[in-house]
């Protein structure tokens, strides 16, 4: 089964005001969605766009595994571990949160900020938060996130290729740059299907793109 979700449906929150915009995939903070809770261990697939100088200021997560990818634009992160870092396009962020940890994610920058997170349960609650980064990684290598059994790819597919889905029991492809035709089915910028069961999909970039593609347990 594919299920199309398209990105002008997504629900709009963040705040406009302060210079944060966000759309969201799923069901989230105070807007509820019954039927739109999650998909497999993925939680939300937030489309975030920050203005320079706006940002999230230090605020708490837990028991959640968080995936940032960056759009345009430097996204800088401080944490309760520790770490800080400047996250920019092509690079992999990952925070497990845990039992608990706090952050700080802002456009310090001089340029609009855009990036997607993705939030993922933890197949087993608590343990020790961690932070890794992956600084520009290559187009087709995977990243695993095992805490929710859980493997990224990222695919930059030219005009007219061929883009393997993979054949797990649930995948969850997000277009980020380009179209493309999935099993007949136009895709754009922002649009998303989240596929059960499937063997044998093949994705046709009809240009230049940016695909990632969530590999679900």
């Amino acid at each position: 089964m594919i299920d199309v979700r398209r990105g002008a449906d997504r629900y709009p929150g963040g705040d406009p005001e302060a210079g944060i915009s966000t759309r969201h995939a799923f069901s989230f903070g105070s807007f509820y969605d019954p039927d739109n809770l999650r998909f497999g261990p993925l939680l939300a697939c937030n489309e975030e766009a920050l203005a320079p100088g706006a940002g999230f200021e230090e605020h708490a997560h837990s028991h959640t595994e968080i995936v940032t990818w960056v759009i345009e634009g430097e996204l800088t992160h401080k944490g309760s571990t520790g770490e800080e870092a400047v996250v920019r396009h092509g690079d992999v962020q990952h925070l497990g949160a845990g039992s608990g940890a706090r952050h700080v994610e802002r456009n310090d920058g001089a340029e609009p900020l855009r990036f997607v997170q993705t939030w993922l349960a933890p197949l087993a609650p608590g343990g020790e938060p961690a932070y890794r980064l992956v600084r520009g990684l290559a187009d087709g290598t995977p990243y695993e996130v095992p805490a929710a059994g859980a493997v990224l790819h990222v695919r930059r597919p030219g005009a007219g290729e061929h883009v393997d889905v993979p054949a797990a029991e649930r995948v969850y492809l997000h277009v980020v740059r380009g179209d493309l035709r999935l099993d007949g089915v136009e895709l754009g910028p922002g649009d998303s299907a989240r596929i059960t069961g499937e063997q044998g999909l093949q994705a046709v970039a009809g240009s230049p793109g940016e695909l990632l593609i969530w590999e679900l347990g």
